[in-house]
């Protein structure tokens, strides 16, 4: 996931101008687009959030969530996300599958599944072949 601005960014942080222009470009919805840096980190908290009271969606959900951290760590705001990512590591188990790839590498949020998972979840991992029926 190479991108020129945050190649050429100090430390690889992107101004907020630069992250709506890299989520317009990538055909974001215009609501994601408009929140910007801090949207992204308040959507990530906001997911943590969910995970902690019982994630009730589906699978293609939850990778959608995991797609929106991998954009934080294309965009740099690592640091900033720092917390939300201690909180949701704290609630993921079966850390040796693998449920998505949003990002280059092995990023800890590719791996595991929410402890406290409802059963749209259970069951799409399950379909998927992810985890036993």
């Amino acid at each position: 996931m190479a991108n020129a601005i945050f190649d050429d960014k100090p430390g690889g942080r992107m101004t907020d101008a630069e992250v709506r222009n890299y989520l317009q470009e990538n055909g974001y919805p215009e609501h994601v687009v408009r929140g910007g840096r801090a949207g992204l980190l308040r959507r990530w908290r906001e997911f943590v959030a969910e995970v902690e009271n019982g994630y009730s969606l589906h699978l293609e959900d939850y990778r959608n969530d995991l797609d929106l951290r991998a954009i934080i760590r294309l965009t740099g705001l690592e640091a900033e996300a720092a917390d939300a990512d201690a909180r949701f590591e704290k609630m993921l188990t079966a850390r040796h599958i693998r449920v998505w790839e949003s990002a280059p590498g092995d990023p800890f949020w590719d791996f595991g599944y929410p402890k406290n998972a409802g059963p749209d979840l259970i069951a799409d991992l399950k379909s998927e072949g992810l985890i036993a029926p």
